[in-house]
C-alpha cells in the first residue's frame, strides 16, 4: 500500500505539539508540504516545521488561536496564498476541560470548548471549501468521547466531539458530489498531556496510543488509497469502545 502524497499541500492546525505535531511530519513523510498553525508554542510549531524541511518539503508556521473562531478564515488564506492551493486541511487543535456534571457546569470552561473544538472547525473548513478542489479531503480529529459520553464529568467535552462527529457526516453529504471526502479520526487515550495517568484502564489494550498511530490513520485518510470512505468515524482507541 502506498500513501504518497506528492505535490499536495496540507493545513494541519493545532500541530506544535501532540497528535498535531505527528501528523504534520508524517504527512510531510509521504510527500506533503505542510502548514503548521499555532496558539501559543510557536519555538515549539517551529521545530515541527524545522523536521520537515529537513526531509526536503516545505513548511510554515502560522499563528492562529482556535479559541477566536473568526480568525480562523485568515489562516486559510494565509497557506493559500503562500502555497497556490490546499489540498488537505485536518482540523485537529482542540481542548479538553472536564467542566464539571451538570448542574455545576464551569460555563466559561464549556463556552472555551466549543469555540476551539466546534466553531473553529466550522469556520476554517467553510472558509477552505472555495479552494479545496475534487479529491481533496477533511479530516476531523474527533474523541472516543464522540461516539459516547464514557465518564462523567465531561459532558461540556463529549457534546464539542458528538458536535465534530455530527458534521463530519452531514459535510460528508454536502461534498459527496464535488468528489472531497469528509472524515473523522476518534482517538482513545493517547500519550500526551492530555491524557491524565491511569486512563489507559479504559482501553482493552491496557496502554496509550501514541500520536504516531493517530498520524497513520490520518495519512492513510489523507491518501488517494481512501478514496471511498467518506462521513466515516475512525476509531483508533485501543479498544476503547469495543
Amino acid at each position: 500500500m502506498t500513501t504518497s502524497l506528492k505535490n499536495k499541500v496540507a493545513l494541519v492546525t493545532g500541530a506544535s505539539r501532540g497528535i498535531g505535531a505527528a501528523t504534520a511530519l508524517k504527512l510531510a513523510q509521504n510527500g506533503a508540504d505542510i502548514a503548521i498553525s499555532y496558539a501559543n508554542s510557536r519555538d515549539k510549531a517551529e521545530k515541527v516545521a524545522e523536521s520537515i524541511r529537513a526531509l526536503g518539503r516545505k513548511a510554515i508556521t502560522i499563528h492562529a488561536d482556535a479559541g477566536v473562531p473568526e480568525k480562523m478564515p485568515a489562516l486559510v488564506e494565509a497557506v493559500v496564498k503562500e502555497f497556490g492551493k490546499l489540498d488537505i486541511l485536518v482540523n485537529n487543535a482542540g481542548v479538553f476541560e472536564a467542566a464539571g456534571v451538570i448542574g455545576a457546569i464551569d460555563e466559561k470552561a464549556f463556552e472555551h470548548q466549543l469555540s476551539v473544538n466546534v466553531r473553529s472547525v466550522f469556520t476554517t473548513t467553510q472558509a477552505a471549501i472555495k479552494h479545496l478542489k475534487p479529491g481533496a479531503r477533511i479530516i476531523n480529529i474527533s474523541s472516543v468521547l464522540g461516539e459516547r459520553a464514557i465518564f462523567a464529568g465531561a459532558s461540556g467535552y463529549t457534546t464539542t466531539k458528538f458536535a465534530v462527529a455530527g458534521m463530519t457526516r452531514a459535510w460528508a453529504l454536502d461534498l459527496a458530489q464535488q468528489n472531497i471526502t469528509v472524515n473523522a479520526i476518534a482517538p482513545g487515550p493517547i500519550a500526551t498531556d492530555m491524557a491524565p495517568d491511569g486512563v489507559e484502564q479504559m482501553t482493552a489494550m491496557k496502554r496509550k496510543g501514541t500520536p504516531e498511530e493517530i498520524a497513520n490513520v490520518v495519512a492513510f485518510i489523507a491518501s488517494d488509497e481512501s478514496s471511498y470512505i467518506t462521513g466515516a468515524l475512525i476509531p483508533v482507541d485501543g479498544g476503547t469502545n469495543a
